[in-house]
């Protein structure tokens, strides 16, 4: 089982994005947290796999003091988001809930996790070889009667209008476009990749777990956007242009490079109408 490495990433800019993206989220992650919490026992052992900047793990670890107590296992395979994981849920964890820090990675056949009753792993699956045995792999670290809940696809986020004053119209339609073109070679890149041909419900199902499930969860912040959005968008939309940069045309680019430049006059940072909209899907399943 093997997995996509991220040694190319610039993790001081990454993680920068993913704390912006987890204050974002959080209001319509919360009640997520509940919901999967208020479905196991009492004090139970909540284990984030691949936590990254924390935002789940804060959220999950608030539930937990409420309803008395806990554990929160944070588990990465990326020392500098473990740690600042580990910050944000110090912050919040009170004398309740113990926090264990986890360094790892999923494909580790040597991977030592403690027994969990629930388990969660938010985009993480897609980056490993095989998403099917990785899923195994997550089921199994449940107690009997434990759930395994992963986020992964729902509707890509929206954050830009139609027309932008810079380049063709639709710009972000072919953002995403090329995202999605480079998601598809990564994928395809990833050493032992087996395509999966059928949706995250059956393949929790063939896991092991009973009792499958799939919500969503709303994330809305209509225009004017915050200041934090807009910072969040100039982020998003560079990060793209840059990644997937190769599936965009040279007028794409260099719309993207004048809208994330402080400099330009089209600085996405000072516009009115920036917006936050999509969904974040949730498959879960329990062990029997």
């Amino acid at each position: 089982m093997s997995g996509h490495t991220h040694g190319d990433i610039d993790w001081a800019e990454r993680l920068a994005q993913l704390r912006m993206a987890d204050a974002l989220d959080a209001d319509a992650l919360a009640p997520v947290a509940r919901r999967l919490v208020g479905s196991v026992g009492e004090r139970p052992t909540v284990v984030d796999v691949g936590c990254g900047a924390g935002g789940m793990s804060v959220l999950f670890a608030r539930e937990l003091a409420r309803r008395g107590g806990g554990t929160v296992v944070l588990f990465d395979a990326t020392p500098k988001l473990l740690v600042a994981a580990e910050q944000a849920v110090a912050g919040v964890a009170g004398e309740s809930v113990e926090v264990v820090s986890l360094l790892g990675d999923l494909t580790d056949p040597a991977l030592a996790v403690p027994a969990a009753d629930l388990v969660w792993a938010s985009g993480v699956v897609h980056h490993i070889g095989d998403q099917q045995a990785a899923l195994r792999t997550l089921a199994g670290l449940l107690r009997p009667g434990g759930v395994l809940a992963i986020s992964e696809g729902g509707l890509e986020m929206r954050c830009l209008p139609w027309e932008l004053g810079v380049g063709r119209p639709g710009l972000e339609h072919r953002l995403l476009a090329a995202r999605a073109a480079w998601f598809e070679r990564m994928r395809a890149g990833i050493p032992g990749s087996v395509a999966m041909p059928y949706g995250w419900p059956r393949a929790l199902r063939e896991a092991g777990l009973a009792d499958v499930e799939s919500f969503g969860a709303l994330i809305d912040h209509p225009m004017p956007g915050s200041d934090l959005l807009r910072e969040y968008v100039v982020h998003r939309v560079g990060w793209i242009a840059e990644s997937a940069g190769e599936w965009l045309d040279a007028d794409d680019r260099a719309a993207a490079a004048t809208l994330t430049d402080p400099q330009s006059p089209d600085f996405l940072g000072r516009r009115e109408d920036l917006y936050l909209f999509g969904a974040k899907a949730i498959h879960c399943g329990r062990l029997k």
